[in-house]
């Protein structure tokens, strides 16, 4: 329900260095990384800087050029340009990462997790089970981490989940299986290009979107939706994959030196994007945004809502033994913290 809203995400909180690579050096090992976000973001100055260690710590023997704010395509046609070997790596969110192995969706259903520190608590045990189908298909993932959360913005006050079926909600176009589950709990959804958004909100062919609040915030999409439901949709993943070719091209006694690096590097990224995003709503509340909180018994529909949706996606994007796993890990989360 959500690649639309990790597609978003891309855009604040991943990135990659916009300055000219050097030449390779003759024999060089080169890594071209591509990803769909702009530079000046908390992960495309930690990208800067593995990119600048990965050279140092080898001398010069591996080199990082990066392809950023989309010029090399789309996730999906970055993840073909690996498999074809003209691109060695990418910056992904879970939008990417799906395309590679459909299971990982299941971290992104709406309203499941009730805080980061849930979240976090339950992607840590399940990492190394997603890592493992997601090598099995021929990457290897060098980071992997929470990147942010979502909200509805919309044209008029949303505040129950029947407020939103009135109105039209911009989907991705590339996902047909996902658009059909929207539809199937009720709502009115416009397949389209992420790129086309904003001509989307301001002809009126939509009347809502799904934002990380940085982005509602930078690309000034809140002049358009001024109301923010408070209530966060979902967590997003993204991280750093490279081919499993690339990875086996780096010398064997530079890979752990490598993963160091990029341990250094992303060390309080989600911390700073949350700081981030808190100036953001204040921001954008000082502009006219208007949040509105919804009662307890808004939320409880919503979440029922969320259910419906999830039990079109069991079988079909995940297993009924992922999902369930998942669930067992947050009520252990929320058992050890009385709640």
């Amino acid at each position: 329900m959500i690649n639309k809203l990790t597609a978003a995400l891309a855009v604040l909180a991943l990135a990659a260095s916009n300055a000219p690579a050097a030449p390779a050096s003759s024999g060089a090992v080169v890594i071209k990384i591509a990803s769909i976000a702009p530079e000046r973001s908390p992960w495309g100055k930690a990208l800067e800087k593995v990119a600048r260690d990965w050279e140092r710590i080898s001398n010069g023997t591996v080199q990082v050029k990066i392809f950023p704010s989309g010029i090399a395509g789309s996730e999906q046609d970055v993840i073909r340009k690996m498999r074809l070997g003209t691109l060695q790596g990418g910056v992904f969110t879970s939008m990417g990462l799906s395309k590679i192995e459909p299971s990982v969706t299941v971290f992104n259903i709406p309203l499941l997790f009730h805080s980061a520190e849930e979240f976090s608590f339950v992607f840590d045990k399940m990492k190394p089970a997603f890592e493992k189908k997601i090598e099995e298909k021929g990457f290897k993932i060098i980071l992997w981490t929470q990147a942010g959360w979502v909200n509805f913005f919309t044209k008029k006050e949303v505040i129950f989940p029947g407020d939103l079926k009135k109105l039209k909600i911009s989907v991705t176009d590339n996902d047909p299986e996902v658009e059909q589950v929207w539809k199937k709990m009720g709502f009115a959804v416009v397949p389209g290009d992420f790129k086309d958004l904003m001509v989307q909100l301001q002809s009126g062919m939509v009347s809502a979107a799904y934002l990380p609040p940085l982005l509602a915030g930078s690309g000034q999409y809140f002049a358009v939706v001024p109301h923010m439901l408070s209530m966060t949709l979902a967590p997003l993943v993204a991280g750093l994959i490279l081919s499993d070719k690339a990875w086996a091209s780096i010398p064997a006694d530079l890979r752990q030196p490598f993963i160091a690096s990029i341990d250094e590097a992303s060390r309080g990224l989600f911390e700073e994007a949350q700081a981030l995003e808190a100036d953001a709503v204040k921001m954008m509340k000082e502009n006219g945004l208007i949040v509105h909180d919804p009662p307890p018994a808004a939320l409880e529909e919503w979440r029922q809502t969320a259910a419906e949706g999830v039990r079109d996606l069991i079988g079909s994007r995940f297993s009924k033994e992922t999902y369930d796993q998942i669930v067992g890990y947050i009520q252990e989360f929320r058992k050890t913290r009385g709640q």
